[in-house]
């Protein structure tokens, strides 16, 4: 995933750099803005996924609210 958005950038640098008309460049940095979103929360999920970190958050969420509920 990670050698698809460096081939996605450098092509979009590739297309910067050269003279072309500039009809759709914006639709392409656009794109390139969500192949880097889409990455980044890709690993994001990843890592939360492997560290368990979304249920240790939940649980110090629910035990918080339970704690200021007087329970």
């Amino acid at each position: 995933m990670l050698s698809l958005c460096i081939a996605v950038y450098l092509r979009a640098v590739d297309r910067v750099l050269t003279p072309h008309d500039e009809d759709g460049q914006t639709t392409a940095e656009y794109a390139l803005v969500l192949v880097v979103a889409a990455t980044l929360g890709g690993l994001v999920l990843a890592w939360a996924g492997k560290t368990h970190a979304i249920a240790k958050l939940f649980d110090v969420t629910i035990g918080k609210v339970v704690e200021l509920a007087g329970g």
